[in-house]
């Protein structure tokens, strides 16, 4: 929560918007063991993709790399601080912050020859939050980039869908003339 305070202060998103959704928000964690591969071009995994989340914070576990982000369309290897973590900003925060944060379009590699271990804590609204820019951000020169949906409906169609970079975020943009809200 202290994190996402910090950031709602840099936005000037009011820290009660900020509460109000991550307060009592859903939080899962997920340890990925990725064996050696000595062909690991042939390896099928996770495709790449932004997470649905407000924020996912990624711990390296053993040293070896694999996460790559994409920056202006190449994908570039992270490398790790040891014993740092990283800090993805995910969906849900760039529909909050109306673009103003980016989520990280990403995937994972494995090693040819070593083990790679990884533990991820993602951090999400509550079910009963709607997902939409912060009201505290709009105005008639920063109208809403994105719609407003319930949380429950936006993990239901998050899920349901293909994985396919920023797909899902494409859609979840208002279009010319579009409602913002649904």
């Amino acid at each position: 929560m202290k994190l996402l305070e910090l950031m709602a202060q840099a936005l000037k998103i009011d820290k009660g918007e900020m509460e109000e959704m991550f307060e009592d928000g859903m939080q899962s964690i997920r340890m990925t063991y990725y064996p050696p591969c000595p062909q690991p071009e042939q390896v099928v995994g996770l495709r790449p993709h932004s997470d649905a989340t407000g924020l996912t914070i990624l711990l390296q576990v053993n040293g070896v790399e694999g996460l790559q982000v994409k920056r202006n369309g190449v994908w570039i290897p992270v490398k790790f601080l040891p014993d740092a973590f990283v800090v993805n900003v995910g969906d849900i925060l760039e529909i909050l912050s109306n673009g103003t944060y980016s989520s990280a379009e990403h995937m994972a590699t494995v090693n040819s020859t070593k083990e790679r271990i990884s533990t991820a804590m993602f951090f999400n609204p509550k079910f009963s939050a709607a997902i939409g820019p912060a009201t505290s951000l709009i105005s008639a020169t920063n109208p809403p980039l994105y719609k407003r949906v319930g949380v429950e409906k936006y993990v239901k169609d998050y899920f349901s869908r293909k994985l396919t970079g920023k797909s899902f975020l494409d859609n979840m943009k208002i279009e010319n003339g579009e409602a913002a809200s649904t």
